[in-house]
């Protein structure tokens, strides 16, 4: 059995949660023993996608400072 690290918070009165060691993997539930099944039952279905990329898990993940001009991205969108 594959072990993982369930991150989790409260919103309200739901908790909420995702697999750090996976990307996309996200769910809630009303009790923590409720999102740790939606959380399981969100892995496997993401296992059963052919685009997954589950061989990407172990790979190392870098970081980078981008720069972005937010004004000229939004009124590129807002004239999309």
């Amino acid at each position: 059995m594959r072990k993982f690290t369930l991150e989790y918070w409260k919103d309200d009165d739901w908790f909420v949660g995702k697999l750090k060691e996976v990307p996309g993997v996200f769910s809630q539930g009303e009790t923590l023993e409720d999102l740790e099944e939606n959380v399981k039952d969100a892995y496997r279905l993401m296992m059963e996608d052919d685009t997954v990329i589950l061989p990407h898990i172990h790979a190392p993940v870098y970081q980078k400072e981008i720069g972005l001009d937010i004004l000229s991205e939004l009124t590129s969108f807002a004239n999309w």
